[in-house]
């Protein structure tokens, strides 16, 4: 029994089942993800089955059968080989935190051996899914037998719609003209004569006063330097207090990773790792 063994049985069964327990170390389950968007919606991923792994004790005996049938040996004979090299690989978990399984990925442990998965990039589990690609809505530049393509469908559907003949257009009437009455000349008003203006007689002109003389502008007080110091000594000090506030959060930081250990867990890991972490084992 190998490791390349296990990968094999675990692939095998997970095609036509959606869980796969290991004994005494977990269980490989399996979910479809339906089909989504990306690239701002111009591109649609068409769905496929996801594979993680559940720390979380669980029954089944799909691959102590699976490796009796073929290697042809009693139930029991199987059971006692499978667990026995699950309980070496859990004990090379603790101490090297990863293992390899070849054609379906790395499992893997944190500080506190909590085991989770992590699939490859093209594994594939999907079956039903064969064949399928990612659709990209964004348009492309056309090749001349595309345009060549096109223009012969477009001439075609021409050519098979009906032509109208002159004899079932309806005849144009043209409207009427519009007569325009003639306008009505009106006679020019008389205009009288204004009657001569009457002379008021005009008071003498009085002398004007003398101006008075214009006040000098007063000039603005100068700005004392001691303002100036004053607000660079304050600026000063406010970064004194910045740069102290952040030398305390960072030791407050550190103090914190190695009080509370956990947090850098969910530094490290996303959530959906850190979902599968927190399942107890």
């Amino acid at each position: 029994m190998d490791i390349d063994l296990l990968s094999k049985m675990v692939k095998e069964l997970i095609l036509d089942d959606d869980r796969v327990v290991l004994p005494g170390l977990g269980c490989f389950v399996a979910e479809i993800v339906p089909a989504s968007f990306s690239d701002k919606g111009y591109t649609i991923n068409p769905p496929y089955r996801k594979l993680y792994f559940r720390s979380r004790p669980d029954e089944g005996d799909a691959l102590i059968d699976f490796y009796a049938k073929s290697n042809n040996v009693d139930f029991e004979v199987a059971e006692k080989i499978i667990k026995d090299f699950l309980m070496e690989l859990k004990s090379i978990l603790h101490v090297k935190k990863t293992v390899v399984f070849p054609g379906l990925g790395r499992l893997r442990a944190t500080k506190e051996n909590n085991l989770f998965f992590i699939a490859d990039e093209d594994l594939d589990i999907y079956p039903m899914g064969f064949g399928l690609e990612p659709i990209s809505l964004k348009t492309h530049n056309e090749t001349r037998e595309e345009v060549s393509a096109a223009v012969v469908g477009l001439k075609a559907i021409l050519d098979e719609a009906p032509q109208e003949t002159v004899s079932e257009l309806e005849p144009v009437v043209e409207p009427e003209p519009i007569v325009e009455p003639e306008p009505v000349v009106e006679p020019e008003p008389v205009v009288e004569p204004d009657p001569a203006p009457v002379v008021e007689p005009q008071p003498e002109p009085q002398p004007a006063p003398d101006p008075e003389p214009e006040k000098e502008p007063e000039s603005e007080p100068e700005p004392e330097p001691e303002l100036e110091t004053k607000t660079k000594g304050k600026a000063g000090k406010t970064l004194l207090i910045i740069l102290a506030i952040i030398a305390i959060l960072l030791i407050a930081y550190m103090a914190i990773g190695r009080l509370c250990p956990d947090l850098v867990d969910r530094i490290l890991y996303s959530p959906e790792e850190l979902k599968i972490l927190n399942q107890n084992i």
